[in-house]
């Protein structure tokens, strides 16, 4: 429905990846992100200009009718990814996000036709706290004593670097997309007064007490300058920590980020920080029905760094789910579902940085299923329910998008 827009009677070829096979640049053998004139792309491993088109939590569930109808539908695990990666395939999606089931995609790469790209969520502070007792379970992610992050803690830096050494199994392997190094942390403005009321013999305390006396302040005294900056500082302590031990265990694949989820996106000094040891900003944003585009331009002007949004959805009234848990927008049909997502993804087209989205998720939550997150416990969220039967309606608008990424980034260019 774009003006002018003509949807091409011959679809564009594409690389085995889901590149664009008529644009093409140098190849390193592995995924990495390239400005070239005005805008960003990703470039896939043969060199092919690339827009990762991802779902996360590529996984089978837990339940015990989840299980059953796995079995009868696929009658293994192994053809169940097999088949659901040709699927997603046929259907314009080139890559699973976090949560996904990685050694299963690897498997199935060594035999399919086309490879499947993937990421891994590596959550080495959340892993971190959780081994030290200091964590909760929040909705949608890990809790923090006062919401302040172990960065200055002696034991983290070389937890890091142990938990690092995996990545060496996977630096050869170009369908790795890239790494997260966890998901939504408490990058908090007030992050300054999280740390002083921690308890005074902790380490985080003990830094934010010493920052101030390096300015000369007292804690009455903190301006929101001050708050800025010692946001940025702590970004600086986890960013560089983490990405060193990335880049030493692993050189060859991209550091797509921490998953921001909050307002710490909106402030120019943390972005900057951030950037300078980031090869994609990846952001969760939701509670926008269409992408801002300020912020869009904001996040690569401050951080330097093109982007990919990592989670947004919407769930269906027609489903017959309670759709109580979760963060995304209620919509009345699952194909309202697939026009929100061809509004969404047409904006972040439109915005010259962004490189790729990655839609929450693959599966429906099951709400048979036990110890799950609470933010994951009744809602319409997948392309498939949890037979494992696809949402038709929804898939056949997101296909209509998928397959004319590079037709419409064409025409935005154009404009």
């Amino acid at each position: 429905m774009l003006k002018g827009f003509e949807r091409s009677a011959k679809p564009v070829e594409k690389s085995r990846y889901g590149g664009n096979k008529y644009l093409k640049t140098t190849a390193t053998g592995f995924f990495h992100v390239k400005k070239i004139g005005d805008r960003w792309w990703c470039i896939d491993p043969d060199g092919y200009y690339y827009i990762n088109i991802a779902l996360n939590s590529l996984r089978t569930g837990k339940s015990e009718r989840n299980k059953k109808a796995l079995l009868e539908r696929f009658n293994s695990k192994e053809n169940w990814m097999k088949e659901t990666i040709i699927m997603l395939q046929d259907n314009g999606f080139n890559c699973a996000g976090s949560w996904s089931d990685t050694d299963a995609i690897i498997e199935a790469n060594k035999s399919l036709e086309k490879p499947f790209a993937y990421c891994i969520n590596w959550n080495f502070m959340s892993s971190y706290a959780w081994s030290h007792g200091k964590a909760r379970q929040l909705a949608g992610h890990t809790g923090y004593p006062n919401e302040a992050i172990f960065v200055f803690d002696p034991g983290f830096k070389a937890y890091v670097d142990e938990r690092a050494k995996q990545l060496v199994k996977y630096k050869d392997d170009p369908n790795l997309f890239g790494h997260f190094s966890d998901n939504e942390m408490p990058f908090k403005f007030e992050s300054i007064d999280n740390y002083l009321a921690l308890p005074t013999s902790e380490p985080g305390y003990l830094a934010a007490k010493e920052w101030l006396n390096e300015k000369g302040i007292s804690s009455g005294q903190i301006t929101a300058k001050h708050r800025e900056e010692f946001m940025a500082l702590v970004a600086d302590k986890y960013f560089s920590i983490v990405s060193n031990a990335i880049k030493k265990y692993d050189p060859n694949h991209m550091y797509i980020g921490a998953r921001f989820y909050s307002k710490e996106k909106n402030y120019p000094i943390f972005m900057k920080t951030a950037g300078r040891y980031l090869d994609i900003v990846s952001n969760n944003y939701y509670n926008h029905w269409t992408p801002d585009s300020a912020d869009m331009a904001n996040w690569t002007k401050w951080s330097g760094r093109p982007f990919i949004v990592t989670e947004y959805y919407t769930k269906g009234e027609d489903s017959g789910m309670p759709n109580q848990s979760g963060a995304g927008w209620i919509v009345k049909t699952q194909k309202d579902r697939g026009l929100f997502y061809q509004n969404y993804n047409l904006a972040l087209l439109e915005s010259k940085n962004c490189v790729g989205w990655h839609y929450f998720k693959y599966q429906d939550n099951d709400p048979t299923a036990k110890g799950v997150d609470p933010s994951n416990v009744d809602a319409n969220k997948g392309i498939v329910n949890n037979y494992y039967e696809i949402w038709d309606p929804m898939m056949k608008e997101m296909k209509e998008l998928n397959n004319q990424v590079y037709q419409l980034i064409e025409y935005f260019d154009a404009k």
